[in-house]
């Protein structure tokens, strides 16, 4: 049902004017809303019966628009959309609908929204690289609106959004980690750990640290990887296995890739006990959290375990491994990727390199 109201406004040099706001409600909820201000109160009652004949009479569509945190809401009932979305990308989406900026209509959302939006978390202390997730998951958010949804979205204010947020500063991406663990590291690491591998409390599982930890280094695979790996993948003969659904920019699932297990990593795998399905049939998250534990506890400062990848991929290279062929470990499509993300090389090995 449509209906119309027009309210009466002072201009800034004195002059009346007259807004016109209709409004459509399906099941007692706004479906449509729409304005227009007009000079005269006549113009403005003529256009309002014109336009809800054009609605009733469906000469015109109407573009369905909701609140952005109802959105955010539908994609997040939503089990196909919701299902492949990622821990972090969850976690900004659901942090989103509480903000101010979910109170907006998906289409009047505005450049000057968004910069408001980017200084109120700035100023919470979040960095730019942070704030960055904000505006590309919400943005990914809104162009499902429209063909998911049936609901219209201003995605296009992305477009002039970006570039100015990243001129004031407001977002940016996060700087390029370099960190490497010392062998001093390593090396207290594998004590801490082993003495977390023996204090098993009792009804839980024991974790084998040590072996998943020099797994993960040789084979620079992340831990998610790890715990995912299946002994029908194992090929003994070659030694190498599948590792499947590895992660890509552009696809995740499906991508699966045959990996060498180099070195001691083939000989760490075929020792695990068969127990099921899994070579390494533990929680990844519980992996991760003994590792952080055991960390902390020595005080080793800003080690997290995704950089055992970078140590691996650098070990290879710095054994004289081409770029092509740690591509073959790692699973690299992006060779740029490989050797700008996730290789540090220490310079005082080449001299080794070059007495050799």
């Amino acid at each position: 049902m449509a209906s119309f109201t027009i309210t009466k406004r002072p201009r800034a040099n004195g002059e009346l004017s007259y807004r016109c706001e209709i409004v459509v409600k399906k099941n007692n909820a706004i479906i449509h809303r729409e304005s227009k201000t007009f000079r005269k109160k006549e113009l403005a009652r003529t256009f309002a019966k014109k336009r809800i004949q054009e609605i009733e009479n469906n000469e015109i569509g109407i573009h369905k628009t909701i609140p952005l945190n109802a959105l955010l809401d539908l994609y997040i009932d939503d089990i196909n959309l919701w299902e492949k979305t990622g821990r972090t990308k969850r976690y900004v989406i659901q942090m989103l609908r509480d903000c101010d900026l979910a109170r907006i209509e998906s289409n009047k959302l505005k450049t000057s929204d968004l910069i408001e939006h980017c200084r109120i978390r700035q100023l919470a202390g979040a960095k730019p690289a942070t704030v960055y997730h904000d505006i590309c998951y919400l943005r990914a958010v809104m162009k499902k609106a429209h063909p998911v949804f049936d609901i219209e979205a201003n995605c296009s204010v992305f477009d002039e959004a970006i570039p100015t947020l990243i001129d004031m500063g407001l977002i940016g991406k996060s700087d390029r980690r370099t960190r490497r663990p010392t062998q001093l590291e390593l090396d207290k690491l594998r004590v801490g750990l082993e003495e977390r591998e023996n204090q098993r409390p009792n009804g839980h599982v024991r974790i084998p640290y040590l072996d998943i930890l020099d797994f993960s280094i040789i084979t620079c695979m992340r831990i998610g990887e790890v715990c995912k790996l299946r002994w029908d993948d194992l090929n003994l003969e070659h030694k190498t296995i599948i590792v499947r659904d590895r992660k890509d920019p552009r696809k995740k699932e499906g991508n699966h890739m045959i990996a060498p297990l180099l070195g001691e990593s083939f000989s760490i795998a075929t020792k695990q006990p068969i127990t099921n399905d899994l070579i390494f049939p533990y929680n990844s998250r519980s992996v991760t959290a003994g590792f952080q534990r055991v960390r902390n506890d020595l005080g080793i400062e800003d080690l997290r375990y995704h950089d055992l990848r970078r140590e691996g991929a650098s070990r290879l290279f710095e054994q004289g491994y081409s770029i092509e062929e740690v591509a073959q470990v790692t699973g690299h499509r992006n060779l740029n990727i490989l050797w700008q993300v996730y290789t540090q090389l220490f310079p005082h090995k080449l001299h080794d390199k070059f007495n050799n």
